[in-house]
């Protein structure tokens, strides 16, 4: 590897890395977090949710989501300007899988979810009802995110590896 690709590789790896660390974070929610909060009386899951969307707001979760998404909108600019460096089409779509499966559906999806429950009160009979649309509604749209944001990472994995041009 020539040293001017160098910085572009690590630009393709920390993509690929990032893509799959946030994979990894939303896989945990759609496989046991969720089902364990779906168990608790609707009072204290809600209680629970939403002590986890406030603590969810943090600098090293929010540079995962969001410091991958710079990345990748960096590469789609840089693929779409050097269109004929091997890899191109990979760093496109995993960026595109990205910044759309996962942080659009995250702000169009799961934070209006969050929103809402953040301003009901658990132990009302609104906050019960509210609870069970939000568990498979919120799900529903984590599952989206954690397929977009594996798939990417898988996309910047093969990117990862093939040779710059010369």
């Amino acid at each position: 590897m020539a040293i001017p690709h160098v910085p572009f590789f690590l630009l393709k790896l920390i993509a690929a890395i990032g893509c799959g660390l946030v994979a990894g974070v939303f896989f945990a929610f759609s496989t046991f977090v969720m089902p364990a909060l779906a168990r608790l009386q609707p009072k204290d899951g809600m209680t629970a949710m939403q002590s986890i969307n406030i603590t969810a707001i943090n600098p090293l979760f929010m540079l995962a989501l969001f410091g991958t998404a710079a990345i990748c909108l960096f590469l789609a600019i840089i693929s779409l300007l050097k269109w004929d460096q091997p890899g191109s089409i990979y760093l496109i779509l995993g960026s595109v899988l990205y910044l759309g499966g996962t942080i659009g559906v995250t702000i169009a999806g799961n934070v209006p979810l969050n929103d809402a429950l953040a301003v009901v009160k658990p132990g009302s009979p609104e906050g019960a009802d509210l609870w069970m649309k939000y568990l498979t509604d919120w799900t529903f749209w984590n599952h989206i995110r954690t397929l977009a944001a594996l798939v990417a990472a898988g996309l910047f994995t093969v990117a990862v590896t093939l040779p710059a041009k010369s």
